[in-house]
């Protein structure tokens, strides 16, 4: 499967189970909101450019935001991930170690250690942001310290669980043709 149709796949599961699963469970929206869907940026390929990653980004969190109706909040975290993730990406790997060698960050691609750091760096300042989008000032200090830690623990829950059920096997790539 190509990676166009792959990631095309991808990107309408992940707003279908945002919006319809994770949107509707009330329990946990006083305080705790389950955030999935920006696992489709963390998962997007390392040979795609910075500028056609924003680009992707935008275009994912804006359809997110015209179902949950919220006014640009997703799409602005989105692209601050997607702007981030290159820079993560090269402090975590070697030069010439995983974008070269396999298609997409993963633990495979990765190791645990900097694939787990990744997600959680990338969790922390989505969900940081986003928080602070929401509120557009900080008003209760650890209210707001709160909420991200605890969006973002259930959200890296739901990451581990979706790592561990859709276990994406990456191929090594070589040189040869």
């Amino acid at each position: 499967m190509s990676n166009l149709v792959r990631n095309t796949i991808r990107f309408i599961l992940f707003i279908l189970v945002q919006v319809y699963i994770l949107h509707k469970i009330p329990p946990l929206h006083r305080f705790i909101v389950p955030y999935l869907y920006f696992l489709y940026i963390l998962w997007l390929p390392f040979s795609m450019s910075r500028g056609w990653l924003m680009v992707v980004s935008f275009f994912f969190g804006l359809s997110l935001d015209y179902f949950l109706v919220t006014p640009g909040l997703h799409a602005a975290a989105c692209v601050l991930i997607a702007y981030v993730r290159p820079f993560l990406v090269n402090l975590l790997i070697r030069q010439e170690g995983a974008e070269q060698s396999y298609g997409a960050p993963s633990i495979n691609s990765m190791g645990w250690a900097p694939y787990f750091i990744f997600v959680l760096v990338l969790t922390l300042l989505h969900h940081g942001y986003l928080v602070f989008l929401e509120w557009m000032q900080f008003g209760n200090f650890w209210y707001f310290l709160g909420k991200v830690a605890a969006s973002s623990a259930i959200s890296l829950f739901l990451v581990l669980i979706t790592e561990l059920l859709f276990n994406r096997k990456e191929k090594y790539r070589t040189n040869a043709a």
